[in-house]
């Protein structure tokens, strides 16, 4: 249940995502999209959990910081993200880097992102900043780390998540002492800081800040005038005000939002491909770890115009169905068998063909009487009739890219390829 005191302090806030990130990890998916824009879910790109967070919460200010590969991005956000009305002190601002500082200089890093649109954020007069990741899988009520922030005095107040230590070398990882002030502050650490009275547990950052805006700012133009700062959140703004300010660490469990038959909170990097097709399958589950069906907290996205999912044929061996799967508008599985998978939307099946455990991006079309098993199909590829995958691993890494966990990722010059 949602806590609230007085008037929501996310009137006066401003969410501010930065979506710039490559993603190179999850190899082909980002070849022409910025990780943000990559697909989620069966209806979704991954960078809509963070702005419907921010609408849910209340937020209506929000800019989005863009660079690598954004075309995919931004005509998302164009087509999914235009309903916000100056008229109701609502706005979206979707800010590529265009050397607005210097004709030289792209954004050079996230603190960066933020100082070349100043101006911008100074035209919206927000009282508070939220800055956000872009890329990560997750439902979060900012308005309680707003609360944080303000009842703390914090110059800067952090979400943080509790991982094992072990997991913990990979983010941003922070000391606290019992009040949750931050006292350490180290981005990537060997032997990672554990929580007071938890010595198997650490806190690793989620990559969410709340500052004052007139702090940031300040922080921001003092860094840009550092030559040897590499204008990164968690590299150079963050360790300086752990040293010189108050930091303050938010939990995450403090402020996720779960719907009923949630049991913990959920948050996913999918910066791998093996952790992408697990958070995707994860849906699929009779009562999944993420509910995208909780119209308390709905995740906003472009709603395709299409037609109904259709299934078609009821023979033996020609029987269109599917197993605890997510079938978007406009696929038709014609005699086919999808089995744990999500077809997104324009998904054709041709008869006798199957896919189980399949991420299935928009617009594929699977030949008759193919197999896959274990596979992620970048959006358009055209399966060939018969092909089979996720039978052979010697031979799908050969054909493919094939993960340790034994994840097929295709995309259309993979089955170029094989012609």
């Amino acid at each position: 249940m949602r806590k609230t005191y007085g008037q929501p302090l996310a009137r006066d806030a401003m969410a501010y995502v930065l979506a710039g990130g490559r993603g190179s990890r999850l190899w082909e998916l980002t070849d022409n999209r910025a990780k943000p824009a990559v697909y989620f879910g069966g209806v979704s790109r991954i960078i809509d959990f963070a702005l419907s967070n921010a609408i849910n919460s209340g937020i209506r200010r929000i800019g989005v910081a863009t660079q690598y590969k954004a075309h995919s991005l931004i005509r998302h956000m164009q087509r999914a993200w235009n309903f916000m009305r100056p008229e109701r002190n609502e706005s979206f601002d979707i800010l590529p880097a265009s050397q607005r500082i210097s004709e030289a200089h792209w954004y050079e890093g996230t603190a960066d992102a933020v100082f070349q649109n100043i101006d911008i954020i100074e035209s919206h007069a927000p009282k508070y900043m939220v800055i956000l990741a872009g890329d990560h899988i997750y439902k979060m009520d900012y308005e309680l780390m707003l609360q944080q922030h303000v009842q703390t005095g914090a110059d800067v107040t952090i979400g943080c998540l509790v991982v094992p230590c072990e997991e913990a070398k990979g983010f941003g990882v922070m000391a606290v002492d019992a009040n949750s002030v931050i006292t350490d502050f180290v981005e990537k650490p060997e032997i990672p800081p554990s929580i007071p009275g938890a010595p198997d547990n650490s806190l690793a950052s989620m990559g969410i800040y709340v500052f004052d805006t007139k702090f940031l700012f300040e922080q921001l133009r003092r860094d840009a005038e550092d030559p040897n700062s590499t204008r990164d959140f968690g590299k150079d703004i963050i360790p300086y005000i752990v040293e010189h300010g108050k930091a303050v660490a938010h939990r995450f469990t403090d402020s996720c939002i779960r719907a009923a038959e949630e049991i913990g909170e959920y948050w996913r990097d999918v910066g791998t491909v093996d952790a992408y097709f697990e958070a995707n399958l994860d849906l699929t589950d009779v009562v999944p770890k993420l509910n995208m069906y909780d119209r308390d907290w709905p995740i906003w996205t472009d709603q395709v115009v299409a037609a109904p999912a259709k299934f078609v044929h009821d023979q033996d061996g020609r029987r269109g169905m599917a197993i605890s799967s997510l079938i978007s508008q406009d696929c038709i599985v014609s005699g086919a068998r999808a089995k744990r998978s999500l077809l997104f939307t324009g998904v054709k099946m041709g008869s006798f063909s199957s896919v189980d455990e399949g991420v299935i991006l928009p617009y594929c079309n699977i030949g008759r009487g193919a197999r896959l098993s274990r596979v992620i199909l970048d959006s358009g590829v055209r399966i060939p009739e018969g092909l089979v995958v996720g039978e052979d691993p010697v031979l799908d890494a050969k054909r493919f890219r094939r993960t340790e966990n034994g994840v097929c990722l295709i995309n259309r010059a993979m089955i170029e390829r094989l012609k």
